[in-house]
């Protein structure tokens, strides 16, 4: 089967400083991958570049057989990303972001239905008509994995996503990352979380100064 994201000879340098060592990395549909590693290590520069968001210093990366820079708009639109700190737009709440996102990946089907379940499932139903740039740090993160899963994707990126999360919610995200990864979905995600990769991870990487190595 071929891979539904690919990274060949990636690598990324801040200035002198070597963040990411030359990487090749592939995940197939249905498969999920787990990365740990110390703060700084080189996390979420490798996330951010197979994102798109950052563009690496050497590499090519491929999203569904699409190149991520030249082939952007396809790449996209099977790529779902949830950074560690989810960005808001000030002017819109939390239940107008997930209609833009909806609407904008043309999953406006159901739209209500769907947002109201994975609110209230994440225990942001009564917090729907705030502005999330108010939200707490553990409320901004579920709302980003909310993001994710209000539109369709096949490949699925998260950096941290649990870090400010209560057992609860870490447990229910873990569910929803089997439901999806038996869908079809390719899932790669960091964390420093034992619990979010049992039972779920069919690899496990490690990375330290930027060297990444399967363990």
């Amino acid at each position: 089967m071929s891979p539904i994201i690919e990274a060949t000879n990636l690598s990324h340098a801040y200035g002198s400083f070597q963040a990411l060592t030359l990487t090749d990395f592939s995940l197939e549909a249905g498969q999920v991958a787990v990365i740990e590693g110390p703060n700084g290590s080189g996390k979420s520069t490798f996330l951010l570049c197979l994102s798109g968001l950052l563009r690496p210093t050497t590499g090519q990366i491929k999203i569904d057989g699409f190149d991520i820079f030249t082939q952007d708009q396809p790449a996209h639109r099977a790529l779902a990303f949830v950074p560690d700190v989810p960005r808001f737009y000030i002017e819109l709440t939390a239940w107008e972001h997930l209609r833009f996102l909806a609407l904008a990946h043309g999953a406006q089907a159901g739209f209500e239905a769907r947002a109201e379940k994975l609110l209230k499932a994440f225990g942001l139903w009564e917090a729907r008509d705030l502005f999330p740039h108010l939200f707490s740090r553990g409320m901004s993160l579920k709302l980003g994995v909310l993001f994710a899963l209000i539109r369709p994707f096949k490949v699925l990126l998260l950096d941290e996503p649990t870090s400010a999360m209560d057992a609860e919610s870490s447990e229910l995200l873990r569910q929803h990352l089997q439901a999806l990864r038996q869908e079809g979905a390719a899932i790669l995600l960091s964390t420093h979380d034992p619990d979010i990769k049992q039972g779920l991870a069919d690899h496990v990487y490690r990375i330290e100064k930027g060297c990444l190595t399967s363990v």
